[in-house]
């Protein structure tokens, strides 16, 4: 059985046969199953009237831990989103009554963003049904294929500089706890 990269690779075969397309069938067909897993997967999300993005936040919130609080800087870092794509994710997230601003309490300049408890519930139930999706999505590997997949996945993750990081506050704050990525199942 042949994939879209095959077809592509067999093009570039016949157009410029001195090429070497090898880096093609890696990274062709990671940036293909990006493709395709979004068009899967944002569907959830949107089913809950939330986009990817939202949902990131909310997950983080939630993976924090009581009080379910960090602040905006915090999840800037964390989900590798700038400070105005987080500024809109917020304020769409607060007008639906997800979360809200509350003042730190070690510095009086600052705010925390902090799930309310129906974004606590909404964001359960998301995950839910995110993971029994992604489980649908993996159905086509066993145990064994998934466990390699997931380890040479991290090995290339690691070697192109995506390394764990606790993201920092200013050392006036303090949180509790950090979240640790984007969209973790």
């Amino acid at each position: 059985m042949r994939d879209h990269i095959d077809l592509i690779l067999g093009q570039w075969r016949q157009a410029l046969p001195e090429l070497d397309t090898s880096p093609v069938e890696i990274i062709g067909r990671v940036s293909r199953l990006a493709q395709l897993l979004h068009e899967q997967i944002e569907p959830v999300f949107s089913e809950y009237g939330l986009s990817g993005g939202e949902y990131d936040v909310l997950a983080a919130l939630r993976r924090a831990g009581p009080p379910f609080r960090l602040t905006p800087s915090i999840l800037s870092q964390s989900l590798i989103v700038t400070s105005g794509g987080m500024t809109k994710r917020l304020k769409a997230l607060e007008e639906a009554g997800l979360v809200r601003r509350v003042p730190s309490p070690t510095d009086r300049r600052s705010n925390r963003v902090q799930l309310t408890s129906r974004g606590r519930k909404l964001v359960e139930s998301v995950v839910s049904a995110h993971v029994a999706n992604e489980e649908r999505l993996l159905m086509g590997l066993d145990e064994r294929q998934r466990h390699n997949l997931a380890a040479l996945l991290r090995r290339y993750l690691i070697a192109l500089g995506d390394v764990t990081r606790q993201p920092r506050e200013r050392a006036t704050s303090t949180t509790s706890s950090h979240p640790r990525g984007d969209r973790p199942s």
